[in-house]
């Protein structure tokens, strides 16, 4: 019977590098299959709307959630009833006097102005769609000196972002329960 000998090939660079090289092709394969279904076109067709709080307090970022609690349901009227960017901006414009009224009446003293002009976002992403970071048409709603953190939503097509910050004490705040211990637990009371 004869023995299996083990048989030694030398291997070029080429060849160990022609993984990473396919690997890297097929990373730009995907990127570009991406940027077909995300398209520039989407990034002209939003309006956005950008709150800013006048600080990172407890209390200045309280009062912008609740001025985005009061705003939101006549902004979501807006985009329901809107068919184009066009028709949107018109019935975002017809309610500036009122969003300013809402804001000023919980902002107290510290000033707030409503302004829609091109606002620099930050890169975001949402799902499969990777938003760029760039300047985009937007309402930018400013609450005193408007260095806190912010929440943004582009409203044509409708996608909503809060900061890192805040997701965070969202998740702190949010109870961690177990479906197994809470089923076990349930079994014994």
């Amino acid at each position: 019977m004869l023995q299996d000998y083990e048989i030694k090939q030398k291997t070029t660079k080429i060849e160990r590098v022609i993984p990473f090289a396919e690997f890297i092709l097929i990373l730009i394969m995907i990127q570009c299959i991406l940027a077909l279904f995300t398209g520039a076109e989407a990034a002209e067709d939003t309006i956005r709307f950008r709150m800013l709080a006048h600080s990172n307090s407890t209390a200045d970022q309280a009062i912008k959630e609740e001025i985005q609690l009061q705003i939101q349901p006549l902004v979501e009227f807006a985009v329901n009833t809107s068919t184009s960017k066009k028709e949107l901006g018109e019935n975002l414009a017809a309610l500036e006097s009122t969003i300013l009224q809402i804001a000023s009446s919980i902002a107290g003293d510290k000033a707030v102005t409503l302004e829609r002009k091109e606002a620099l976002f930050p890169a975001k992403r949402s799902g499969f769609v990777i938003h760029p970071q760039s300047e985009y048409d937007a309402y930018l709603l400013t609450i005193g000196s408007g260095r806190g953190d912010n929440w943004w939503c582009a409203l044509f097509p409708k996608i909503c972002f809060v900061d890192e910050a805040e997701k965070k004490e969202k998740k702190e705040e949010e109870k961690v329960t177990f479906f197994v211990w809470e089923w076990i637990t349930g079994l014994f009371a």
